[in-house]
């Protein structure tokens, strides 16, 4: 199945994709159930709704939303690809490198990313992201595939200069609308043959920036639930971005940066394609300008 998170005439709700259309669950069943309250249970039993219900809306129709909307947590890891540590002059850690994404700085398929006033140095890192759907802590890594409710892509939208203030990443992967999840969740069963051979690309205005097989993550799906499960207990709706390859704006020559009027796309045969156009930030009125 394909789950995604949808606004439509101002109301929010989530369902499932057939063909060109949405079998709503978020507001047809009762008692009402979030995707994450759906994940919790178990996919089975959107299985089971998923065979009795009707695709009402089209997909045309609606804007859709990062598909875990409020992730509890999002864990970002950091130079998991052999490539990417190469051009940034690191060495492979002992232990895979982890920092946070805030729920409010990611935006869903088709939204704008936006480019910081305060910064020209907004890179782009397409990446593939898990979402937990049990609880757990401890977990070994021959069980923690266990753990995936679904796949989905991700871009950690990065402001390079930020990201160098300190030895801390957070300010610079934190700013408001900065990354992308979508377009919908995938689940396991959708994606079973040959899902490591699959090959993950980026474009940037139709250009591609980055591509590599999943098979070369130093740190499996796997192994990396198991690594965050020991020192966090991961929860439904949880969301672990697995890693960037190389290519990376900030490693070329020129650099190479996400400037207003540009389009990225993230791509994995089997989830889909997230695309995102670019656009400047534009102070709210309702913010304290100094």
């Amino acid at each position: 199945m394909k789950l995604v998170t949808f606004r439509l005439q101002d109301k929010v709700s989530w369902g499932a994709v057939e063909g060109d259309a949405i079998i709503e669950f978020g507001r047809g069943l009762e008692p009402a159930y979030s995707i994450v309250d759906a994940l919790a249970f178990g996919t089975a039993e959107i299985e089971e709704w998923y065979s009795k219900g009707v695709a009402t809306i089209p997909l045309e129709s609606v804007e859709l939303l990062p598909p875990i909307p409020s992730p509890g947590k999002i864990l970002c890891i950091g130079l998991n690809y052999a490539d990417h540590q190469r051009e940034m002059k690191r060495e492979r850690a002992p232990r895979p490198t982890v920092f946070a994404r805030f729920a409010d700085t990611v935006v869903g398929a088709g939204e704008p990313l936006i480019a910081p006033e305060v910064s020209e140095s907004f890179d782009y890192e397409g990446e593939l992201a898990v979402v937990i759907g049990r609880s757990g802590r401890h977990v070994p890594v021959d069980r923690a595939l266990e753990m995936v409710a679904g796949y989905t892509l991700f871009n950690d939208g990065s402001i390079r200069d930020y990201q160098r203030h300190s030895t801390q990443f957070t300010p610079g992967k934190n700013f408001p609308r900065s990354g992308a999840m979508g377009p919908w969740l995938v689940t396991p069963d959708e994606l079973e043959s040959g899902f490591e051979t699959r090959v993950l690309t980026t474009r940037l205005n139709g250009a591609v920036v980055q591509q590599a097989p999943l098979a070369d993550m130093l740190y499996s799906v796997a192994e990396l639930i198991a690594y965050c499960s020991e020192w966090t207990e991961l929860r439904p709706g949880d969301v672990i971005a697995t890693g960037t390859p190389g290519g990376v704006g900030t490693a070329r020559t020129p650099q190479l940066w996400m400037r207003p009027g540009d389009t990225v796309e993230v791509e994995l045969p089997g989830i889909g394609l997230l695309v995102n156009p670019v656009v400047a930030e534009v102070r709210q009125a309702a913010h304290t300008s100094w």
